[in-house]
């Protein structure tokens, strides 16, 4: 299945019902979240130690089966002009090597200032410095998962009141 570059065709690639992953790819760690079976609210996961791509992949992909997920969403680092720079390019290659190894749609989001929001929320938490550098992918990856999930649930909802 391809990748698919923009919101309207990673939703119409996916099925009604089922878990979605959002997926937070840093240089050193991929913060993972997963959505529950009606897609409406993100929890974050895990986060996998990056190794190499056939090990992460291996990894991600054995918790895409456990979890039932039926699709993933890649946030995407956008600048802040939304530009696409180097960190862009590196989250394209890896979801179109991701897409050789499952049959799963794959699709983006802006991750702007995901990072930066995780981050506020764990020390409104009260998380300490060396916690929330355990957790802040995944939570980040939490975000990313919840503005997709936001935008399908006001697509659906927008939808029911026409005839």
């Amino acid at each position: 299945m391809p990748v698919h570059a923009d919101f309207d065709t990673m939703r119409a690639a996916l099925p009604l019902q089922g878990a979605l992953m959002g997926l937070d790819l840093g240089e050193k760690t991929i913060g993972l979240a997963v959505s529950d079976m009606r897609r409406s609210v993100a929890t974050p996961l895990q986060t996998i130690r990056r190794r190499k791509f056939g090990v992460d992949a291996e990894a991600l992909l054995a918790l895409v089966r456990e979890r039932g997920v039926v699709g993933l969403v890649l946030g995407l680092p956008l600048n802040m002009d939304g530009s696409e720079g180097r960190r862009c390019q590196s989250t394209r290659a890896f979801a179109r090597n991701l897409s050789r190894l499952t049959d799963l749609p794959i699709g983006f989001w802006d991750e702007r200032l995901s990072s930066f929001e995780a981050e506020q929320m764990l020390i409104e938490a009260g998380i300490s410095r060396a916690r929330r550098a355990e957790v802040i992918d995944k939570v980040a990856a939490g975000i990313i998962l919840q503005g997709f999930l936001d935008r399908l649930a006001g697509l659906a909802h927008a939808g029911r009141g026409q005839s």
